[in-house]
């Protein structure tokens, strides 16, 4: 691997790829929260019924495809840290025709797609036949859609998460602007909150584009034996499939914690709900810190620069506890107080309150395996990131099976502790691995 520049890496640098992705992971809530509540003004059960479950769908669908931004990260930051100016265009291209080509996929398979979905979630004849108009229409923005996971992940790598905020408040700020226009103005009803989505979804990418302009030039798009090129194409599939099988074992330890809750009764079910919330809050505000890592270690990486990599794993860390500490001293005081807005219930409230301890200790473990899901992602060492998740699943499923009936919903929550635990000690482990590969050679930064 040839040597190359990353330049210092310090706190300052690690801040200014970090902040701008909290505060666009703070700006995500809003589209679902204006969603319903411009749609709650027509006075009727079904239409919220129906935007909540169409947007469950697509949000489960667009989500297999979160792979195409972390592959896209890992492999431009290296080629950025290589000094490869052709592979970091590449790259862009790449990640826009598998995004675009996905996105098509999605609109010529919609009937069987939208047919599937309402077998697995069942709904009333109303609100199916209203969320199956909301989906038709919000799979005309599947291609702009899934084509920015990959821009996203190509601003990540060349540190220009400015843009990246840029783009998340423009999707969430005219989407919100224009539900009120289509829906309180027009009257459009549930077809103009999927219109007002796809309009801000194709403009987005649109935004994307003119921000990636320098990299999209005729003479980029000419070298088709670069962009095409069939060795790093299957290594991108690689890396992509094996990202995809560690999130779907993710998904399916979060899915199976608030199925196997519902054994309990409601208020117990309703308060794992409300505090599984917290803890996407403390994953979310992370994001940006794992993104850092995932941009400086890959141009380490890159570079050949074991020092520097070790540094931007450090220093990534660093911030990472630093906030969350932060964010669970603020979070676990007012936890209660948070719990009675979301909960009118006085029994819910009591019940979640016995199980509030829990969100000060969770937050603080997984940050370490949220924190290594982003070094690993940044050295592409995807397969020991899908192998580390599947050992982490098995305890999983063996704490589940011992703790859940000899505690209960504490032996639950316990499980979960386990699951976050093990992934931060296996990938650990599997952390030298990363420094050993780069060899012996130490360039200066």
């Amino acid at each position: 691997m040839a040597s190359g520049f990353i330049g210092e890496i310090s706190h300052r640098r690690v801040l200014r790829i970090a902040i701008p992705i909290v505060l666009a992971n703070a700006t995500v809530p809003m589209i679902g929260a204006v969603d319903t509540g411009v749609i709650g003004q027509l006075g009727l059960a079904a239409p919220i019924g129906a935007v909540g479950i169409g947007a469950i769908i697509l949000s489960a669908l667009y989500w297999f495809f979160g792979f195409l931004r972390m592959g896209t990260s890992g492999m431009t930051a290296q080629a950025v840290g290589a000094g490869n100016s052709q592979e970091v265009s590449a790259m862009l291209l790449r990640a826009l025709l598998a995004g675009f080509g996905a996105g098509c996929l999605f609109i010529v398979f919609q009937a069987p797609i939208i047919w599937a979905s309402f077998r697995l979630s069942p709904a009333s004849i109303e609100v199916e036949v209203m969320a199956r108009e909301y989906l038709r229409i919000r799979f005309l923005g599947a291609p702009a859609a899934i084509a920015a996971y990959g821009i996203f992940g190509w601003l990540i790598a060349t540190e220009r998460t400015r843009s990246v905020f840029v783009l998340q408040l423009w999707v969430n700020g005219l989407n919100a602007a224009l539900d009120f226009l289509f829906v309180i103005g027009w009257g459009w009803g549930i077809s103009g909150v999927a219109v007002a989505s796809v309009i801000s979804e194709w403009t987005a990418l649109g935004l994307g584009l003119w921000l990636t302009r320098s990299h999209l030039s005729r003479e980029r798009w000419k070298d088709w034996s670069a962009v095409l090129d069939r060795a790093r194409l299957l290594r991108l599939a690689g890396i992509n499939l094996d990202i995809m099988i560690r999130s779907v074992l993710l998904q399916a330890s979060f899915v199976s914690f608030l199925f196997l809750g519902s054994s309990f009764d409601d208020a117990t079910l309703a308060a794992d709900q409300i505090l599984i919330q917290f803890l996407h809050i403390a994953a979310f505000a992370l994001d940006g810190f794992a993104f850092a890592a995932e941009s400086l270690v890959g141009q380490a990486f890159g570079a050949n620069n074991r020092s520097a990599l070790r540094r931007a794993a450090l220093l990534t860390s660093f911030w990472a506890f630093a906030f969350v500490i932060v964010l669970v001293a603020l979070l676990y005081p007012l936890g209660e107080w948070l719990v009675a807005l979301m909960a009118t219930s006085q029994e819910v409230r009591t019940v979640t309150a016995e199980y509030l301890p829990w969100i000060a200790v969770l937050p603080l473990i997984g940050a370490g395996a949220w924190m290594l899901d982003g070094v690993f992602i940044g050295a592409t060492k995807t397969r020991d990131l899908r192998n580390m998740m599947f050992v982490a699943f098995l305890a999983y499923c063996a704490s589940v099976l011992y703790l859940l009936d000899a505690y209960g919903n504490h032996g639950l929550w316990a499980a979960l502790l386990v699951f976050f635990l093990v992934r931060t000690l296996t990938l650990a482990v599997r952390y030298p691995t990363i420094e050993r590969s780069l060899g012996g050679q130490q360039p200066a930064e």
